[in-house]
């Protein structure tokens, strides 16, 4: 008997099944059944799952006699649909073709994820769905799709920060100011560039020069460790990609707050060796903070805050 008959089922980003399942399991989260390759479900109350690229809720089992019936059930319950197909896939794509066309199109610099709701469907059996009509991802599958600039930024770790700002659907604007936090090479101050910000990025290292000579970039040589929030004029995004220990980030990241100079921070948490799940809760504890695993993240997560009424 499952939780008032629902059931949340929780997509692990590609090859992460593996820190979705020991994040579940530390939470005491049980599973309902056995996975369904990435997606595995429970009958527990939902969690914050960081290392979830998409978190099915209110899950419902379907039985239907044919391909129509499926997309005729699926049409009642809500408009937009993601496939997700390791099971039955040729059955699935078929019933995907009957349901109305979600665009596809990757989301330019200063766009944001369309409001739509996206729901998520799976084939269990030839004649059993699995659907969910809210999901916490805009993507199909978590997957973000977005153009991007082979030739201006420095290497594609820009792609986290642009999809980070995407998922907000918030960017910075021309009136406001950014601090990239160990900048070099420069591929968020480059990004933090195109929204017409002004960006001051610290490094002990420089940005390279094409990044360097960009409108309303400032590169100052130190640590961001060495920098004191509380010394620090306001500003409006403080942006870290700083390979580090998290729990060294996590001070970090406590210190801006605690100083109340900065109104939203954007930071990956990155892991060497195994993952550190209790500091990742330590993270998603923080008041008025999100931690997600994004499309564009390898063994990493990113950390949101934004200040209240910010």
């Amino acid at each position: 008997m499952t939780r008032d008959g629902r059931l949340t089922g929780y997509l692990a980003p590609v090859d992460l099944a593996h820190e979705l399942r020991d994040e579940l399991a530390a939470a005491g989260v049980k599973l309902a059944r056995r996975p369904l390759d990435r997606l595995v479900l429970s009958a527990d109350p939902p969690i914050g799952a960081a290392w979830a690229a998409n978190v099915w809720h209110d899950v419902e089992e379907i039985r239907v006699t044919s391909i129509g019936h499926a997309a005729k059930e699926l049409r009642e319950r809500q408009r937009n649909w993601a496939m997700y197909s390791p099971l039955h896939s040729g059955r699935a794509k078929l019933i995907a073709e009957k349901l109305p066309h979600v665009s596809a199109k990757p989301i330019e610099i200063g766009d944001v994820v369309p409001d739509a709701p996206l729901g998520s469907f799976a084939l269990l059996e030839p004649n059993l769905l699995l659907a969910a009509t809210r999901c916490t991802s805009p993507f199909p599958n978590g997957e973000a799709r977005l153009v991007e600039d082979r030739d201006g930024p420095p290497s594609r770790a820009y792609l986290k920060l642009y999809e980070a700002f995407v998922r907000l659907r918030r960017w910075p604007t021309p009136d406001e100011t950014c601090l990239d936090l160990g900048a070099s090479p420069g591929g968020w101050t480059w990004l933090l560039a195109q929204t017409g910000a002004a960006v001051t990025a610290i490094d002990k290292a420089p940005l390279a020069a094409d990044v360097a000579r960009l409108p309303r970039v400032r590169w100052r040589e130190g640590s961001a460790f060495a920098l004191d929030p509380a010394d620090h004029p306001p500003v409006d995004w403080v942006c870290s990609d700083i390979i580090c220990y998290p729990r060294r980030l996590l001070g970090l990241v406590q210190r801006w707050i605690d100083a109340g100079t900065a109104r939203h921070l954007i930071c990956t948490i990155k892991f060497q060796g195994l993952t550190d799940h209790g500091v990742v809760r330590e993270f998603a504890a923080v008041p008025g903070a999100r931690v997600l695993h994004l499309h564009h993240n390898k063994h990493e997560l990113t950390f949101f805050w934004s200040r209240p009424g910010a």
